[in-house]
């Protein structure tokens, strides 16, 4: 699954509109838009999004030996 379509698929089970999305992290809808066509969404934004939508969000690398490089949680 792309970022965008996690992105939509979160709002769409939050119940929240795109644009509200939008507003709650401080970016245009026309700006965020073209960061979900280009695929270009940083982590930080996704810890935002987490954060502005009261749920989790991991990013880890997770090495052979079970030991996890973790950016961050979103919560």
């Amino acid at each position: 699954m792309r970022t965008s379509e996690m992105v939509r698929e979160l709002c769409e089970r939050q119940n929240i509109s795109l644009a509200e999305l939008c507003r709650r992290i401080g970016q245009t809808p026309q700006n965020f838009n073209k960061k979900l066509q280009r695929g270009t969404i940083s982590s930080e934004e996704m810890m935002k999004i987490a954060e502005a939508l009261d749920v989790e969000y991991e990013q880890v690398f997770i090495l052979p030996n079970g030991e996890k490089i973790q950016i961050g949680n979103g919560k």
